[in-house]
């Protein structure tokens, strides 16, 4: 098995690293234990390959030399490896899922992730893309300091079918930071605009936490371009303690780029299980992975001035008035699911009673048993219900049936009758 990796990865770097690697500086040490170990080193379209390890790479990707051999083969989909538990990520995650499609090979199924770069409004923007370039298109939008990573079980359970882009918003992940306030609408305008490069002229937009709010901002100001929104635990201006939104206000991103050293790794870890309501369900090297990732992003200054801003404006957006969110939120026209966690300890499931009031032809869903990422805590439940969304939006049946939400889960109430597509 030492030979064929050998063999497979020298091939692969001789035939010349495709898209994200051609553009990253680093090293991606690949550890099959006691087959051996190999460091890719990579100077900006210049890739080497030497056995052995280094002190401390860039990112380590550890898997059995059947896995490891499979995944750099194209024949076995590295993200679908890490959700099943047979490949591990350290470091940084963004580099570790570029070898996810980097290499050519003939071999790679269309659904596989793979890492493109694109340059919406002028940003240097990392996504992910899975699926037929020609299916129905899903735009996927991640929470506030995670990346497209946290996307990744409906990345690869919809990739089979549609054509998926999971980007990283900017100041996150691999993409750029631009000296932003970091509003909804200068979110939604790069969403647009990754769209337009793209070449999608209109999508379902599914969306978790902060990125709930960017597709419901997209809906807004570029109607034509959202044909469905699925949003899960999606952040809204609060209603609440508005009275602490001046001294908020006072408070600026730029002091975020004083030098400081990253949180502790197991702090971050401890921080990541809140968002779940039963952290056990996940493997400890999921949470090591999405640990590593935000500590390698929050040391970076522009991207730490980039979350802290992105933090305040969901703190200091406007709630009411005609500039409000909830004023302007009755303007959605698009069809609209939203999930929600009973369990959710940043955005209280609480909020689908005001969103059904705001948009009474929307459907909402609380799931019982659940936090704040419900496609990691529960994936089936909440590909059924996407799919429902966009069986719904493109007035097309899902190719996969639509499942129950299941014990779980159930229909947020509604004033209406239970026959409501709000309740």
């Amino acid at each position: 098995m030492e030979t064929l990796l050998d063999a497979l990865i020298v091939a692969r770097l001789r035939r010349g690293s495709a898209g994200p690697l051609s553009e990253r500086t680093g090293t991606l040490l690949l550890d099959a234990g006691s087959a051996g170990r190999w460091t890719i080193e990579l100077q900006q379209g210049r890739a080497g390959v030497r056995r052995g390890s280094v002190p401390h790479p860039t990112a380590t990707v550890r898997a059995s030399p059947e896995v490891l051999a499979a995944v750099i083969d194209g024949q076995t989909s590295g993200a679908e490896a890490f959700l099943a538990g047979q490949l591990t990520v350290r470091g940084d995650l963004s580099l570790a899922m570029a070898l996810d499609g980097a290499f050519e090979s003939p071999t790679r199924p269309a659904a596989q992730p793979r890492l493109g770069t694109a340059y919406p409004v002028g940003v240097h923007t990392a996504y992910l893309e899975a699926g037929d370039p020609t299916a129905q298109p899903v735009l996927m939008l991640h929470g506030l300091g995670a990346t497209s990573a946290s996307l990744l079980p409906l990345v690869t359970a919809l990739g089979r079918d549609h054509r998926v882009i999971a980007p990283d918003l900017p100041g996150h992940g691999a993409t750029d930071a631009p000296n932003w306030k970091y509003t909804p609408a200068e979110m939604a305008r790069w969403a647009s605009s990754l769209c337009d490069e793209l070449a999608v002229r209109s999508a379902v937009v599914v969306g978790n936490s902060l990125g709930g709010r960017v597709a419901l901002e997209l809906a807004l100001l570029d109607p034509q371009r959202v044909s469905g929104l699925a949003l899960l635990c999606p952040s809204p201006a609060f209603r609440r303690l508005r009275h602490l939104v001046p001294a908020a206000r006072l408070l600026s991103p730029s002091l975020a780029r004083v030098p400081l050293p990253p949180p502790p790794h197991e702090a971050v870890v401890g921080a990541i299980k809140l968002m779940f309501a039963e952290p056990g369900r996940l493997p400890r090297a999921w949470y090591d992975a999405g640990a590593d990732e935000f500590r390698r992003v929050i040391s970076q200054p522009r991207h730490r001035r980039a979350f802290f801003a992105c933090l305040r404006q969901v703190y200091v957006e406007e709630a009411f008035g005609s500039r409000g969110f909830w004023e302007r939120l009755p303007s959605v026209t698009a069809p609209a699911l939203f999930v929600w966690g009973q369990r959710d300890r940043l955005v209280p499931a609480g909020f689908s009673r005001h969103v059904s009031t705001a948009l009474p032809n929307s459907r909402s869903v609380v799931l019982e048993d659940c936090g704040h990422v419900p496609q990691f805590e529960c994936p089936e439940q909440t590909e059924a219900l996407v799919r429902s969304l966009i069986a719904e939006a493109t007035g097309r049946p899902s190719s996969r049936a639509e499942r129950t939400v299941g014990a779980r889960g159930r229909r947020a109430p509604s004033r209406r009758a239970s026959a409501s597509p709000a309740g």
